[in-house]
């Protein structure tokens, strides 16, 4: 595997003609890989002749300062870990680096980045389409793979690409799980042992609420049922919930069994943010 530092270096590699005719897949992280990461380059190995994972952790997407300070480096696990997958080329900038000379990325988020998420960590999906347009530029992929959990930076992501006409291909990864349904995260690390044991509860609860929904019933009714459910959980404290069109992030104001609808949720496990969603049945 080949590590690369600096956007020149990047740029003499792909000036070298090193991807010449080859399907480029890519895939972008912020580090602290973990069997979610793993999957997502695996998935690009399978279906492109190269594939290049970044590795950094963008300030410009971090609403908390002390969030952003305590994110976990893992760089030498990091490197060990995608060398083990088969990746090709590591990309491993700086902030300094991949911003200098580039002010950021406009683009129309239809209220995307004002709702659900946004709402609670504003300018966050700001910096995303900042530092991921960057990376589209540089790298210039035909694939880029991202994990559902963050299913409205996947639906944010696709419509960037679609406004700016970028040639590539968004490929939407299934959530990685642990046998007891936690969803892989890279804040799992930052969890106690004693809530590490209570955070499956979270995908256990959306699961039973969205096992099967009668049509007849009110969101407002479930979604506080199921904010009193999280809550009585030690640790937890519900955020937010919310029941959204899957396709177009719309928030629901009543079930219909024709359209495929989401939960997405964020929840606080001590001073930990934890975010999942789901598919719901409607009947």
């Amino acid at each position: 595997m080949k590590i690369v530092r600096t956007v020149e270096e990047l740029t003499a590699l792909r000036k070298e003609n090193s991807f010449n005719g080859k399907r480029l897949g890519f895939v972008p992280t912020m580090g602290a890989l973990h069997e979610g990461h793993a999957s997502l380059v695996r998935r690009s190995v399978a279906e492109n002749d190269c594939t290049i994972v970044s590795v950094f952790v963008n300030p410009r997407q971090f609403n908390d300062p002390n969030d952003y300070k305590n994110y976990p480096i893992t760089t030498d696990a990091d490197i060990a870990l995608l060398e083990s997958v088969g990746c090709n080329v590591l990309y491993l900038p700086s902030a300094d680096d991949i911003y200098n000379g580039y002010e950021g990325c406009t683009m129309d988020f239809h209220g995307l980045d004002k709702m659900y998420e946004g709402e609670f960590r504003p300018g966050h999906f700001q910096g995303v389409v900042d530092i991921v347009y960057r990376l589209f530029d540089l790298v210039k992929p035909d694939f880029a793979y991202f994990g559902e959990k963050d299913f409205q930076q996947v639906a944010i992501i696709k419509l960037m690409v679609k406004q700016k006409n970028l040639p590539l291909t968004i490929v939407p990864c299934p959530i990685v799980r642990e046998e007891n349904g936690l969803a892989r995260s890279s804040r799992n690390r930052l969890l106690t042992a004693e809530q590490l044991k209570v955070a499956p509860l979270i995908y256990k609860t959306i699961t039973e609420t969205c096992a099967t929904i009668p049509e007849s019933e009110t969101i407002e009714n479930l979604i506080e049922t199921l904010r009193q459910k999280i809550d009585s959980i030690e640790f937890m404290k519900m955020e937010y919930a919310a029941f959204c069109n899957a396709e177009t992030l719309e928030r629901l104001e009543k079930f219909d069994r024709k359209i495929a609808t989401r939960l997405c949720i964020a929840v606080w496990c001590g001073n930990i943010r934890l975010i999942d969603n789901i598919s719901c049945t409607i009947k």
